[in-house]
């Protein structure tokens, strides 16, 4: 348990940050449900975990805008006092072959798969620094540390990657302050994008709970000697 700690959960109306929230409400005391549009779904999510005895809200941000994201921080921390841990978990994907991606479609995928963390990041350390403790935790992809091609979907891996490079670059930046910095990458999770339209063995698809397990351990402080770590959830996928 994690008693007293707030926990925000970027792109947590759906999918995988849907269940991130709901798992860390087991361990937290509030959880910060973010969003984008959907504000119905958001609202559903923060009732799942107001189910569990836990303090939520729902807030608006569209993380493609530095001053949003920046924003989104200082509302979380006007309504609950503090963040302590931050889980980047919005980040857009385009599937589409790399000549024909225009200008525009690789700084969508830099600005919302790189930016926008990296702007929750600095809004969210000066509070963590000053009380000595805080989790980050980026969601990357299985294999964002392949430095191969990727033909589909190239624009949104050079971004994650560069999201690693920051991961472990804050990581050694912060070492001192009580601050990790970690990154937790799916592989094929279920109700994501899977690759054509061949059948996938159910064996490597992965449950959404799987990433939200990672998530809440890193969050813990069973992992407090764990920063600059690449926690893989993909089973078999691709090794």
């Amino acid at each position: 348990m994690m008693e007293g700690k707030i926990a925000l959960v970027t792109a947590s109306s759906r999918g995988i940050g849907r269940e991130i929230a709901i798992r860390l409400a087991d361990d937290v005391a509030a959880v910060a449900v973010h969003y984008k549009s959907s504000t119905q779904a958001a609202g559903e999510v923060v009732e799942e975990i107001k189910k569990k005895g836990k303090l939520s809200r729902s807030f608006p941000a569209d993380l493609n805008k530095e001053n949003e994201a920046a924003g989104l921080v200082s509302a979380v921390e006007a309504e609950f006092g503090r963040i302590d841990i931050l889980v980047n978990n919005y980040g857009p994907l385009i599937s589409i072959p790399w000549q024909d991606a225009s200008t525009e479609d690789w700084e969508a995928m830099f600005r919302g798969d790189f930016l926008s963390a990296l702007h929750c990041l600095k809004a969210a350390l000066p509070g963590m620094r000053l009380r000595k403790w805080g989790r980050i935790i980026n969601i990357g992809y299985s294999r964002v540390e392949h430095l191969g091609a990727f033909s589909m979907i190239a624009p949104y891996a050079v971004a994650k990657t560069a999201l690693l490079i920051l991961t472990r670059s804050a990581a050694v930046s912060e070492a001192k302050s009580g601050v990790t910095v970690n990154m937790v990458s799916p592989g094929l999770i279920e109700g994501g994008v899977m690759p054509g339209k061949k059948a996938i063995p159910d064996e490597l698809i992965g449950k959404r709970m799987d990433v939200a397990e990672a998530v809440s351990f890193l969050a813990s402080d069973k992992s407090a000697r764990i920063t600059g770590t690449n926690l893989i959830v993909a089973g078999a996928w691709k090794l």
